[in-house]
């Protein structure tokens, strides 16, 4: 048996082209590395953003959660009070609320590190679509919360006070509260999201205007079934989220009619930027074809 002739390398592996191939490593890696060193640091900022909040905000806590609870206090009997069964809730529970609390003051925050991350991939026409979205988007989620506390939390808790069975004292305890409250916030905060789902979802192609008008009876169906589960177990809040979620899944419709053909505007102009670029630089390389071939040749 013969042994095994190596075959040699077509072009021979020397000391340049080794270091040549090390130095296309290392810039492959340099901007994946670079992206993590800015994801890191965006993160520490907000960490910071968020812990400096919730330091100025811990010495109110007590006064942001009667602030808080002052929906419930209204509807109990005069003279009764919420009540604390754990050990640790009165301190645990407004410790928990100013955590919370913090992470939402600090939210515009926390989405422009997010978009000031992102916005350098995009074109010219993405961040010009994209911004006034990141900017609503902020907008629709604290009107979702102030949706929920000045109209959802006093017909909730005035419906529950007048359902409370006879010879049954209601002293809510303050841990489960704030936990109801948080639930509520968060369902109302989302569900103010549909409008802008809305638009994304046309924008993304995945769907169309004109579709999602079609199977409006569905979507309204969907949006009793979300709010049966992300609320409470009674009617009242179920409705307060099933309605304006619809309300605001038309008005997504509408806004996205518009940004579709704004969106077809600035694609187009971008498309046309794009060719102009390519005539001009067609133009200069016949420019300079031109000037090579009336220079005289040598040796006449």
């Amino acid at each position: 048996m013969k042994p095994a002739v190596q075959k040699k390398p077509k072009f021979p592996m020397t000391e340049k082209n080794k270091t040549t191939e090390q130095a296309a490593n290392v810039e492959q890696e340099q901007p994946f590395l670079s992206h993590l060193f800015e994801l890191r640091d965006r993160l520490l900022r907000v960490v910071v953003v968020v812990l400096v909040i919730f330091l100025g905000l811990f010495s109110f806590a007590n006064d942001i959660y009667h602030i808080l609870a002052q929906p419930l206090l209204n509807q109990l009997p005069e003279g009764q009070t919420m009540i604390a069964t754990g050990v640790i809730s009165p301190f645990l529970t407004p410790f928990k609320l100013a955590l919370v609390a913090s992470i939402f003051v600090a939210m515009p925050f926390i989405l422009y590190q997010v978009w000031s991350f992102i916005a350098p991939g995009l074109y010219r026409h993405e961040k010009r679509l994209a911004f006034p979205l990141l900017v609503s988007s902020i907008f629709l989620f604290y009107a979702g919360m102030v949706f929920a506390y000045y109209v959802v939390f006093p017909l909730v808790f005035g419906f529950m006070a007048t359902t409370t069975p006879e010879g049954v004292t209601h002293t809510p305890d303050i841990s489960m509260y704030l936990d109801f409250a948080l639930k509520l916030f968060f369902a109302f905060g989302i569900a103010f999201e549909v409008p802008i789902a809305t638009i994304l979802l046309v924008l993304a192609g995945i769907t169309t205007p004109e579709s999602l008008v079609e199977k409006r009876a569905y979507i309204i169906v969907a949006a009793f079934v979300v709010g049966m589960l992300l609320t409470p177990p009674d009617i009242i809040s179920q409705t307060l989220l099933a309605v304006p979620m619809w309300l605001l899944f038309e008005i997504g419709v509408i806004f996205s009619r518009i940004l579709v053909k704004r969106h077809k505007q600035d694609v187009e102009e971008f498309e046309m930027s794009e060719q102009e670029m390519d005539d001009e630089f067609e133009k200069a390389i016949a420019d300079e074809e031109r000037l090579h071939e009336a220079k005289p040749k040598d040796g006449k």
